[in-house]
């Protein structure tokens, strides 16, 4: 879950940025001069009408950025926007054309407290989907139990970051924290991240380089001048922190938590598990335009990627995020494996033995720190890949 996880892109592109955006006034609005590009696709009419809410909502984890393009682009033209509300409203489209139903994509993180999607999901019934990763939904499996329809995303794009003029020819996490330790620098995170426990439990970090003091701004990172590492995003972090960041202004590199073996899928299109025969009518057919517009998202993310701009400028509630960093992180989905057809041949699925030991690792870490893990708890229990179309890959 992204939680505050997500919050140092937040403040650091906004503490020290040379590049902020300007936020407009709140209120709603229809704005044609930019919109998705779904409306620009082709294909034979699909009619969610007679299966679906009138209206499909999504609660998303976090602002609007280039990590969620997908659900993006499949607002049609002169979307509406609640910039009070932190939500965009438009036609849900289809190989260009309108579906019959509306999407409203709902904004996380600040939009809602903070809380996870799990329970906001059990809070408000109107939400039809939401953005919970593996690991959220194994914490919560046993109070608020959620079942992933469509993973948009292969692998967590979160990672170690640090300083390859310090740290050279780094191989792995592992050697990462020896390195550190022998120079008396630390790993920066927010403190009670659940990937930090296990890589404190596997061996991987020592717990001498475990630094919780992380606020979200890039001030340690960068008055440490190098000594330290820190928690960031691959999808955002690198192009940031060299880009935007002004007192930094240079190169960061970094290693997938993923390649460690905590490998959770991130941000799965779930339902709760009690909604799934209902709406299963839907599900066997939005399923697959998700799919597919994960496909032309990745293609061609510029269009999407404006809309997320301007989405960003209207809630105006702190977050800074432009169309360049959508492209870096359309291009770094696309070169790190993050969005791939996983080993099947086509977008979306979930692997049965992966997601097993998954809950193996997880669950006496969340037992710990008063999770809510469901008793007995299987794989089968977290996901289901039986809506997907496998003939719609990526493609590369």
């Amino acid at each position: 879950m992204r939680l505050t996880t997500r919050i140092g892109v937040a403040t650091a592109a906004l503490s020290v940025t040379a590049l902020a955006l300007a936020g407009c006034a709140s209120g709603s609005s229809s704005d044609t001069s930019t919109t998705a590009a779904a409306s620009s696709a082709s294909g034979p009419a699909i009619d969610l009408s007679s299966a679906c809410p009138a209206t499909v909502v999504v609660q998303t984890d976090w602002n609007p950025e280039g990590d969620h393009g997908h659900l993006y682009q499949m607002l049609g033209p002169n979307p509406t926007i609640d910039a009070s509300g932190k939500t965009v409203t438009g036609d849900l489209y289809a190989n260009g054309k309108s579906t019959g139903v509306k999407l409203e994509i709902r904004a996380g993180g600040p939009a809602i407290g903070y809380s996870t999607v799990s329970s906001q999901m059990y809070q408000d019934k109107s939400i039809t989907l939401g953005y919970v990763s593996t690991d959220e939904a194994v914490q919560f499996s046993g109070n608020l139990p959620t079942t992933a329809v469509f993973a948009e995303n292969d692998k967590s794009p979160m990672v170690i970051m640090y300083d390859p003029s310090k740290y050279k020819d780094v191989s792995s996490i592992k050697a990462l924290g020896k390195d550190l330790k022998a120079d008396g620098g630390v790993v920066r995170y927010f403190n009670g991240a659940a990937y930090m426990t296990y890589l404190q439990e596997s061996g991987t970090l020592p717990k001498s380089v475990l630094d919780g003091s992380y606020d979200g701004t890039p001030s340690k990172f960068v008055a440490a001048g190098g000594k330290d590492a820190q928690q960031g995003f691959a999808t955002a972090e690198p192009y940031i922190y060299q880009n935007q960041v002004a007192a930094w202004g240079k190169k960061v590199d970094y290693k997938l938590i993923s390649s460690t073996g905590w490998n959770p899928y991130p941000e799965t299109m779930s339902v709760r598990s009690g909604d799934l025969t209902k709406l299963t009518p839907c599900l066997k057919k939005l399923v697959p335009v998700m799919q597919q517009a994960d496909v032309d998202y990745l293609k061609s993310p510029s269009a999407t990627n404006d809309l997320i701009t301007k989405l960003v400028q209207q809630y105006n509630n702190g977050w800074a995020y432009d169309s360049k960093v959508g492209a870096f992180a359309a291009k770094q989905m696309k070169d790190l494996g993050i969005a791939t057809d996983g080993d099947n041949g086509y977008v979306g699925d979930l692997d049965d033995a992966r997601v097993t030991d998954f809950i193996k690792k997880a669950t006496p870490i969340f037992d710990g720190s008063g999770g809510h893990v469901a008793s007995g708890l299987t794989a089968s229990d977290l996901y289901t890949n039986e809506f997907l179309d496998k003939k719609i890959s990526l493609g590369y």
